[in-house]
């Protein structure tokens, strides 16, 4: 007898009133939440309605880069990592609490593996030396990376000297992220890839679209993407990106520093980058279908 029910379904045993207010609070909480639009899953929809909006990147009518042009910054992969592109890598809690809101400095970079343009990826050449908005850009010519307006703050990409403090989460190599105001340490630089030519193109105009070294003017380290080190963000697993010089048995840079930057295909197909390799696509169709 002692593990009969002596009681009821309907009958409310335990602290059943304070639990029923617990409950209501805890209701009345989350719709006032959801009014105002502060449930995580609201934060997330509204930063990645924002940050991944599609920019038009600028048209190269010369082939070469500008200052002024908004171009979006592509490593075409390697052995252990795919096609990527630097990427802004803010999180709920990395938005500004004022109206209209955006992204707060010092936020992170990563390398996306989304190769749309959006305000994520899109970044504009900034003259750091006077020269006016619209003049070519050149090898080995200070400039800085801004990130667009609005949303994503104008924030320029920046590095400074690896310490134990301040470093890549995953590497541990010199860190690289996007802070509010410009300063040397967000001077970058661009190299001619192949080092034996380097010295011959100094001084000439950078062509859009073509590999390049991106080099740190005060440390001298090149950006590099690492696919061995992997982060977990909002928007999947990325590589990290730290701003460090790889370089081969004949000291030349490794592909982890060959990086693209990107101008829109005047055709308005996207990226010139994806209409040359739609045409070596079809190039290598016909080859094959001529040797069949």
């Amino acid at each position: 007898m002692a593990h009969v029910n002596t009681y009821r379904k309907n009958v409310k045993i335990g602290n059943w009133n304070d639990e029923l207010f617990l409950y209501e609070d805890a209701k009345k909480e989350f719709l006032e939440k959801k009014q105002r639009g502060e449930l995580t899953s609201q934060k997330v929809d509204f930063l990645k309605e924002n940050i991944l909006r599609p920019v038009k990147l600028s048209v190269t009518k010369d082939g070469g880069l500008h200052f002024g042009d908004v171009v979006m910054l592509v490593n075409m992969g390697g052995e252990n990592r795919k096609c990527s592109a630097v990427s802004i890598n803010a999180d709920i809690k990395g938005l500004t609490k004022t109206f209209p809101p955006g992204i707060q400095a010092p936020c992170g970079i990563s390398g996306g593996r989304g190769l749309q343009p959006c305000t994520r990826n899109a970044f504009i050449i900034t003259s750091v030396d006077g020269s006016p908005e619209g003049s070519p850009l050149h090898f080995e010519q200070s400039f800085a990376l801004k990130t667009t307006s609005d949303f994503a703050s104008g924030l320029y990409l920046t590095s400074d000297i690896q310490s134990f403090q301040k470093c890549a989460k995953k590497s541990r190599l010199q860190e690289v992220n996007l802070v509010d105001s410009s300063s040397f340490l967000s001077w970058w630089r661009i190299k001619y890839l192949d080092p034996q030519e380097r010295l011959e193109n100094e001084g000439l105009p950078v062509p859009a679209n073509e590999k390049v070294l991106i080099v740190h003017c005060k440390t001298n380290n090149a950006l590099a993407v690492l696919g061995d080190h992997v982060l977990w963000t909002t928007y999947g697993n990325e590589y990290e990106v730290t701003s460090h010089t790889f370089l081969d048995t004949h000291k030349a840079e490794q592909d982890n520093n060959h990086w693209m930057l990107c101008t829109s295909d005047p055709a308005g197909d996207g990226l010139v980058l994806f209409s040359h390799l739609r045409s070596a696509a079809r190039a290598r169709e016909a080859t094959q279908e001529n040797l069949d």
